[in-house]
Formats: structure tokens, sequence, C-alpha cells
């Protein structure tokens, strides 16, 4: 590699600005930084067929790399076929994410271009926010709230009930679907709660906050809620179903702020109306954005959504940037790279 100034594309958007892309890489490298700033997916699963959670901006793309561009940095930028075809220079792609899903890496790899990536970036804000939702559903916090502020009804006072009270985390069995960097994240918050938490993760060695356990049936038996950290694969797809949800105890709670697929909605629906499950806390679907006609409105009192903000805070953002960048860094200074998949 050389140290003249690399030649690099800032394709951010508006959470992974443009310009904290390009802050980061000069911070580390010499380089001739174009910023440009990509539109947000219509779709977010599935905006260009070819490669998933993308912006749809291929021809912006193609036209911000016409000049040359050997690197690009990019958040939701759609590296396809056509996109790597049509920038022949390009050497290097790093995706301010914890995995490329924008990136065509078949294609990337026959043309000997590199893709990195940033693990870890979310991971923090991620477990932060599933407590959060945990809390909002064990104690009905949204449902409280809205009649409050919308209608200056206190009609939430109901829930200071013996009937209606929600659950402290403390001594409460809390079982968590995976150990990753989520995982035990949220895992040692709960024990600082004073809950007890229980883990099934059979790829994870070594010592764990919290009791682990053998088997996803055992932890489901004995979880007052279940928290899923799991990556979405071929072997988690549909990972709690009707069977699953019905070794709950009555009365469970649910959390979903991983990927929507490893849970069947449907399922989680049926549970809601038998009362096996007595609330649940989602951020994540297996359609986004969530369909209007989807059932989950239908259990609205007993229901805390969102729309995949588990991972959206400006810290997110700036380390995604930094991790990038640095990547940006050894690779023009020909080190090897921490976070390749090409």
């Amino acid at each position: 590699m050389t140290s003249d100034p690399v030649r690099v594309l800032a394709a951010g958007d508006h959470f992974v600005l443009p310009s904290l892309i390009a802050d980061a890489v000069r911070h580390e490298h010499p380089a001739d930084v174009r910023e440009v700033r990509l539109g947000w997916p219509l779709e977010p699963f599935g905006a260009v067929a070819e490669v998933r959670e993308a912006s749809d901006a291929e021809d912006e793309l193609i036209e911000a790399l016409g000049d040359g561009r050997e690197v690009l940095v990019t958040q939701m930028g759609p590296v396809t076929e056509r996109v790597l075809a049509a920038a022949p220079q390009l050497r290097l792609v790093v995706v301010c994410r914890g995995g490329p899903v924008n990136v065509n890496l078949d294609a990337a790899k026959s043309r000997e271009v590199r893709v990195c990536y940033a693990p870890g970036r979310n991971a923090a804000a991620t477990a932060e926010f599933t407590v959060g939702l945990m809390l909002a559903a064990l104690r009905r916090i949204p449902q409280a709230h809205i009649p409050l502020a919308g209608r200056g009804s206190w009609e939430g006072a109901a829930y200071y009930t013996y009937d209606r009270a929600g659950l402290e985390l403390e001594d409460l069995p809390v079982g968590l679907v995976g150990y990753g960097a989520v995982g035990s994240r949220v895992a040692r918050v709960l024990c600082a709660f004073g809950a007890q938490v229980m883990v099934y993760d059979p790829y994870v060695r070594g010592e764990i906050h919290g009791l682990r356990v053998a088997s996803l049936d055992e932890l489901l038996r004995r979880s007052r809620v279940v928290s899923l950290h799991a990556r979405l694969t071929d072997e988690t797809r549909g990972l709690l179903g009707a069977r699953e949800l019905a070794l709950l105890p009555e009365g469970a709670v649910v959390v979903n702020a991983a990927r929507g697929p490893l849970l069947d909605e449907d399922a989680l629906c049926a549970a809601l109306a038998s009362g096996r499950v007595s609330a649940a806390a989602l951020d994540t679907y297996g359609r986004e954005p969530l369909p209007p006609d989807s059932p989950l409105y239908g259990f609205a009192d007993r229901l805390v959504l969102t729309p995949h903000l588990g991972g959206a805070s400006r810290a997110v953002a700036e380390k995604a940037a930094r991790i990038a960048a640095a990547e940006v860094g050894r690779w023009a200074r020909g080190e090897p790279l921490a976070h390749c998949l090409t």
C-alpha cells in the first residue's frame, strides 16, 4: 500500500452520517474523502433483491464511486454485483454494521475486493434497550403512560392493584437465549438487579453471569421472562414457536430485541390470547416495517412495540465510524485487517 492519501467514499445516511465517517477516516490515515448521504431503504428487508437490509440507491452509489474511489465506507449502501462492476478500481468495502448484509460477498470476492464490518458496534446500546423493554413490559409502563399523557386520565392507576400489578426483576427467573455480545451484557445488568439469570447457549464456553442450563426446553420451563439474543440462522429461525411458548410458566413475559424471525408472531399472539404469555416487548419483527394488518396490534394492552430502535444511539454511530476507519487505516498501511470476510 501507499502513504499517499487514500481515495475514500463516505456513503453515510441519516444515522451514520457521512461527516462522522469522513472525520474518523481522516483521523486514522491521510485520505481524500468524498461524502455522500444515501437515502434510507423503503423496505428494510430486501430493498434490493440481491442483498438484504440495504438502501435502494444503486444508481446514486455508482455515480459517487465513478471518480475512481478505492475505498467505500457505508452503512446501508447496496454493494451489488452491478455496483462492483461499475467500480473496477474499488479494493475495499467497509460496512458500519455488525454484518455486511448489504454486500454481495461472492461478487466482491470474485473481484478481489476486501469486505470488512464493525462487530460489536451496538452491543451496549441494544443491551440497555433490551432491559428497558423488559422493565416496560413487566411494569406496564407504556399502558400507564398513554392514558395519562394523552388524555389526562388516571386510569393507569389500576395497575396499583394486586391483580394487575407487574413483576419486579429482583428474584425473578429470567432466561436468556444466547450469550454473545448483547446477551452477556444483559446478563450482567440483570444480575445487578438481583434477577435469577439463566442462560442457554450451546456455543459458549467458560464462565457466565448466571446459571447455565442444558437445553432450551429447560430454560423455558423455568423462566418467568425469556429474552432472545441468538443470531438469526437457519437453525434459529422460528426458535420460539407454539411448542416452545407452551413450555413457559403461565403468565410469562417474552422479549425480543434481536431478530424478528427468531419468534413466531402468530404463535405469540395465540399465547397472549390464552394467557400463557401475559406480556411481550418487541423491537424486531418478521416483516419490517410491521404491516398494518399484523395481529400484534390486537394486543396493545399487553405489548410494548418499538420500531427496531435497539441499536440506535449516537454512541453507536460514532463507534461504527471509528471501527470502520480503523480498518481503512490498516488497509492503507498494509496491515492485517481485523474484521474481514473476503
